[in-house]
């Protein structure tokens, strides 16, 4: 704020929120809002989760409003005198930026969305041990699951059973969780049907646990009944340049040069084609936050950014591959967090 002169910064993102005080909330329509001045700082909520708010925003004094009473009434009063107000113009939307400046004294908005993903971009000590425990979670979990696998089976309840499992074990779900069988693990984002898991078909789990905000993303591969040459193949060439990136990560190289790590395994292979997305995302409140591991990416990794590596390989109607980790970055290299077996495993087919 004193780089950019401004008044005051007026905070929107329900995840920053939580980053900045500790209280997290998602309110939907309501309007939730984190006014911060060089002298104070005022939590806007919904009456119905001020009590909450007021346990874990100790820093902020926090005030709520009512359904049916003018909740900018609030916002008023919070930046009353402030011209320049730094705002997420990636969260913002016009008809809110449109009403703070009808409402407020704001007369210009500078973006301070990128230094809050600059705060969050490295761990501190506290969110690495929360991050830690989401892992171990994920990890028991993964083991438990694949270990209960049978054919006949449906994808959707594969994906009911993860999230059963994450909340025995004192987690909550990161996301939903991906169950794709046969051809559906070619498709990277498709959700979990009714397809029932059958003898030669590929199972791709992508999955994770939340503990205390803080999220884990991993994805292990099975196959139903003995696999075929072309599973091995496929599933040791995804380990190999999953593999290759871990070992490109530490302080001082970029994200482009760890994507590159993967990507060259995958293409000197001749299946190049088939690899069409990143090779990571940061984590942390959000399963996907900064830094992105896209190709030619020019981030510098520094200690403490937390990310997935997750080459893939698909193969339209056949079915895909993806190896997926957790990892922290420190200076000589980096440390694992989520630790579970990542070879192929075998589902009996009876």
């Amino acid at each position: 704020m004193a780089r950019h002169n401004l008044d005051a910064a007026y905070i929107t993102k329900p995840v920053s929120i939580a980053y900045l005080t500790g209280f997290h909330a998602e309110p939907f329509e309501r309007l939730m809002a984190l006014a911060v001045r060089p002298d104070r700082a005022t939590l806007i909520v919904p009456a119905l989760e001020q009590e909450k708010a007021s346990r874990h925003a100790d820093q902020a004094e926090v005030v709520s409003w009512r359904d049916g009473q003018d909740g900018y009434a609030l916002v008023r009063m919070a930046l009353e005198g402030c011209a320049e107000v730094g705002v997420e113009k990636e969260h913002l939307t016009l008809q809110a930026a449109e009403m703070l400046i009808a409402r407020t004294s704001t007369r210009e908005m500078v973006d301070a969305g990128p230094e809050i993903r600059r705060l969050r971009r490295t761990k501190n000590q506290v969110e690495l041990d929360k991050l830690a425990r989401a892992a171990a979670i994920t990890d028991a979990v993964g083991s438990e699951v694949i270990d209960l696998l049978r054919p006949g089976q449906t994808e959707l309840e594969i994906s009911v059973m993860i999230g059963a499992a994450i909340g025995d074990h004192g987690g909550t779900l990161s996301f939903e969780s991906l169950v794709q069988s046969g051809p559906n693990s070619a498709l990277p984002h498709v959700r979990p049907t009714s397809r029932k898991l059958g003898v030669g078909d590929f199972v791709l789990l992508d999955f994770g646990a939340a503990f205390d905000g803080y999220l884990a993303d991993t994805t292990r591969m099975a196959v139903v009944g003995g696999p075929s040459d072309k599973h091995r193949e496929i599933h040791s060439l995804v380990l190999a340049a999953h593999d290759a990136a871990i070992a490109a990560v530490r302080a001082g190289t970029t994200t482009g040069a760890v994507d590159a790590a993967a990507r060259q395994v995958i293409e000197a292979a001749g299946m190049g084609d088939r690899f069409f997305h990143r090779t990571g995302h940061g984590l942390g409140l959000e399963a996907h936050e900064d830094p992105s591991l896209d190709p030619g990416s020019a981030t510098v990794l520094e200690a403490g950014m937390v990310f997935t590596i997750e080459p893939g390989v698909y193969i339209p109607g056949w079915g895909g591959v993806r190896i997926e980790d957790d990892l922290v970055v420190e200076r000589s290299g980096c440390r694992m967090l989520t630790s579970g077996d990542r070879s192929l495993r075998v589902i009996s087919e009876h």
